[in-house]
């Protein structure tokens, strides 16, 4: 079997960090994290019309070029960059869906091949109400909907959040992930990690761990067992998208991140990525334009972050 341009998750897991050496920590690193890149939703919000499929997504495309290009120059380079869900903005079975998971994926191609991508499923990706059918179509394209991985000592789960959002169409694959998670949040507790953290598209809460629900994020009584959850096996940080605006809070020691999109912005925040640096003390993390990532350094401030306490 020919290798994938792009290292896509197989069996759960994440190849481009298979081994025991990745168990180990070694040193401070850090890594990028984008969300919503959502091929031709600009164009969709422009007209006033967000259930279309967005027959055009030049601006989308431009953005995503300008978002590798800036993780391309940046010295020293990112442990990986996770795409937290709503990859292209057609929904499974509407047209412009291949045309736009093409050319994300020909833009993703221009990544540097020694920083992975790391593929989180969204909505848009699965449908508000995901069937095996579109789980499956998901899974061909893009790698697995829901993994596991060890990076520089730290362990990351990658979810698939539409499954707690509603799974009325696909019991079983919901069943699946919650037995696949308590096993691996059994690991995370046991094991001496530094660090685990968790990726999903749409937020466990936006504000604060008790808000009413809504679109935007998790319902309450599902959001606490996760929360629970979370916490007791020893998760640091949940990062996601979705809100297409930077948003987050606090649930006791549980960090909650939600960052702006690459692409169709709904509120005052800039296109952006979420440069997030891991050291033996802390996860600490800053949001930048595409603008500042492209035209000035940041070296200096990824120097200041890795300090310890």
């Amino acid at each position: 079997m020919a290798e994938e341009a792009l290292a896509k998750a197989r069996g759960r897991s994440l190849s481009a960090f298979r081994g025991e050496a990745e168990q180990e920590w070694k040193a401070p690193f850090y890594f990028i994290q984008g969300a919503d890149p959502q091929f031709g939703l600009m164009k969709a919000y422009a007209i006033g019309d967000c259930s279309s499929g967005g027959d055009e997504w030049d601006q989308e495309l431009k953005l995503t070029e300008q978002a590798v290009q800036a993780i391309n120059r940046l010295d020293p380079k990112p442990k990986f960059f996770v795409i937290c869900g709503d990859l292209v903005h057609g929904m499974p079975g509407t047209p412009w869906r291949e045309a736009q998971t093409r050319d994300l994926e020909n833009v993703l191609k221009g990544l540097s091949r020694d920083i992975p991508v790391v593929f989180v499923s969204g909505n848009h990706d699965l449908g508000n109400s995901p069937t095996p059918e579109t789980i499956e179509e998901y899974c061909r394209q893009w790698g697995d909907d829901y993994f596991a991985f060890w990076a520089g000592g730290v362990f990351f789960l990658v979810l698939n959040s539409q499954l707690y959002f509603d799974h009325s169409k696909c019991p079983e694959q919901k069943q699946a992930q919650d037995q696949w998670l308590d096993k691996q949040l059994a690991v995370a507790g046991k094991r001496a990690c530094k660090h685990a953290v968790v990726f999903q598209h749409i937020p466990l809460f936006l504000q604060a761990p008790d808000e009413d629900h809504d679109y935007f994020n998790l319902e309450r009584s599902v959001r606490q067992e996760l929360m629970d959850k979370f916490r007791q096996a020893g998760i640091k940080a949940v990062f996601s998208g979705h809100y297409h605006r930077n948003a987050g809070g606090s649930y006791k020691d549980l960090e909650m991140v939600v960052s702006s999109a690459i692409g169709c912005q709904l509120g005052e925040d800039t296109h952006g990525l979420r440069v997030v640096v891991v050291t033996a003390e802390k996860i600490v993390h800053r949001y930048y334009s595409l603008d500042q990532l492209n035209n000035q350094g940041i070296e200096k401030d990824l120097m200041d972050l890795m300090k310890p306490n």
